[in-house]
């Protein structure tokens, strides 16, 4: 891929997470963010101690709450403004990475059990290229996972119109997180077996309240609901050494 064309888009998400204060990337342990951390360790089949790179770690908003469940976290994030913050919260001195995912560290290939991504995929450019990256820092059988926005759900089409600090321009690749898209590109990189989950169903600020977790199981349950519950969770894996 063009490299101007790359850092043009790198450097407009790095403008799009720096001049705003977000809440929705700050580290906050809600019965929301715990969700989808349940999920991701769910599907991945990690036991504590596992070696997990958070890609697009932000301000270390999952990073943190992985880290308290024992597991050995690294952080990759393409924003140093962000690094700087999250280095300011960090109770558990996680090491951190400034680089494209699509071009990581020499130092990190090969050495994690599992890469972890939470609502990054949809702001990167070069889909192949950064599963590439992803595949060259895990080790044989190691798992991607990822959760992304359901672009099938409307309710993210009103929240990106209406919302004041978010951009169309920023966040259309929604509408590539879809399976048709994401698993030849998997592929492609040689990540094996892709597959997608769907679960939640209530926005962050109903699913905190009481009641909030029954309501998100009783959705799930009706099949009929499924293609647009609001979070996917896309996993593949490394084949393991023969």
């Amino acid at each position: 891929m063009d490299h101007k064309l790359t850092e043009r888009h790198n450097q407009a998400q790095r403008d799009y997470y720096t001049h705003t204060e977000r809440s929705t990337i700050a580290p906050a342990e809600t019965p929301y963010v715990r969700r989808h951390i349940d999920e991701i360790i769910r599907v991945s089949g990690l036991r504590p101690g596992a070696r997990i790179l958070d890609v697009g770690c932000g301000m270390g908003r999952h990073s943190f709450l992985l880290a308290a469940r024992g597991y050995h976290v690294e952080g990759l994030e393409l924003s140093p403004d962000l690094l700087a913050r999250m280095s300011t919260l960090d109770p558990y001195g996680i090491p951190t990475h400034c680089a494209d995912v699509a071009d990581p560290p020499p130092a990190l290939l090969g050495r994690f059990d599992a890469v972890f991504g939470f609502f990054m995929l949809h702001h990167l450019l070069d889909l192949p290229g950064a599963f590439r990256g992803i595949a060259s820092v895990l080790r044989p059988g190691g798992v991607a996972a990822f959760i992304e926005p359901n672009p099938n759900n409307p309710l993210y089409w009103v929240q990106i119109t209406c919302t004041p600090h978010m951009k169309w321009s920023a966040e259309r690749g929604i509408f590539n997180m879809r399976p048709r898209i994401l698993f030849p590109a998997l592929q492609q990189a040689g990540l094996q077996q892709p597959a997608v989950s769907r679960f939640g169903f209530l926005p962050p600020f109903l699913r905190n309240r009481s009641g909030g977790a029954a309501v998100d199981n009783a959705a799930e349950r009706l099949g009929i609901l499924e293609p647009v519950l609001p979070f996917q969770l896309f996993t593949a894996s490394v084949p393991h050494a023969s």
